[in-house]
């Protein structure tokens, strides 16, 4: 697929990765629906990339039937639907035994609903449409990319539900990309390391500092821009499918 003629539904598009990837593809010729729930943020995101080039959607991930309406409006905006990145996504932390007591049930429900239920729900959705596309080099009609994270191989303490919520979006990859395959629809994952985006944002400075040391090389956070830079080459090259790539500077999370 080239960039320019990317037609992207981008979950959690108005900020931190998945803005990172809308300006990406913008800039290279490419059209982009801004799936979120944070409307202040994604009248500013539109206002920065044209609204000839993206259009926010108020998006509930894990609401089936406004996940549809949504995806069908943002094909007709943007002229076609080829490719689907998700990165909508909470952070859920929490013990299982806390200071108050035992977890409760619905948190975890919470976590493993938006980060793991709510991407297969986009990704179903969109493929669906996919599916009908003309077929482009190699038979590709589409190309789904999720997010999943370090955590789902490594999660620390008070990452129970988060991680997984993340080794679920893991383990859902090849049998949806092999599922797919027939429609040529591929399906990839990455899993970021300790990025700067907006939940990073709000931590204090020692405790940013102490996250950048764990990383082996480069000894610093992962910028947006070179998680867009990764997803930006799954969607070009056709023979990425089925796989998640780590993309965090060789860390690897300790217990806590």
């Amino acid at each position: 697929m080239q960039l320019s003629h990317a037609r992207a539904v981008i979950t959690g598009g108005v900020s931190g990765l998945g803005f990172a990837v809308a300006k990406h593809l913008v800039a290279h010729g490419g059209k982009v629906a801004l799936f979120d729930v944070n409307e202040e943020k994604g009248a500013a995101a539109v206002a920065e990339l044209g609204d000839a080039h993206a259009r926010f959607f108020k998006t509930d991930v894990t609401n089936e039937a406004q996940v549809t309406d949504n995806v069908a409006a943002a094909k007709a905006f943007m002229g076609g639907l080829n490719a689907t990145i998700n990165c909508a996504g909470i952070l859920g932390a929490g013990r299982v035994l806390g200071k108050t007591g035992p977890m409760a049930l619905a948190h975890f429900q919470t976590t493993v609903m938006v980060n793991l239920v709510g991407s297969f729900n986009v990704a179903k959705t969109c493929a669906d449409l996919m599916q009908h596309n003309e077929a482009g080099a190699d038979g590709e009609r589409g190309v789904i990319i999720n997010t999943a994270s370090v955590a789902a191989y490594e999660g620390q303490i008070g990452q129970a539900a988060y991680s997984a919520s993340k080794g679920g979006v893991v383990g859902m990859t090849l049998p949806m990309a092999r599922e797919l395959a027939r429609f040529g629809i591929r399906v990839m994952t990455i899993a970021p390391g300790v990025f700067w985006t907006p939940m990073v944002d709000g931590m204090p400075d020692d405790v940013q500092k102490s996250l950048a040391a764990t990383i082996p090389f480069p000894s610093r956070l992962g910028q947006p821009q070179e998680y867009a830079d990764l997803a930006a080459y799954i969607l070009t090259n056709t023979y990425l499918n089925g796989e998640t790539i780590r993309l965090d500077g060789a860390t690897r999370l300790a217990p806590k």
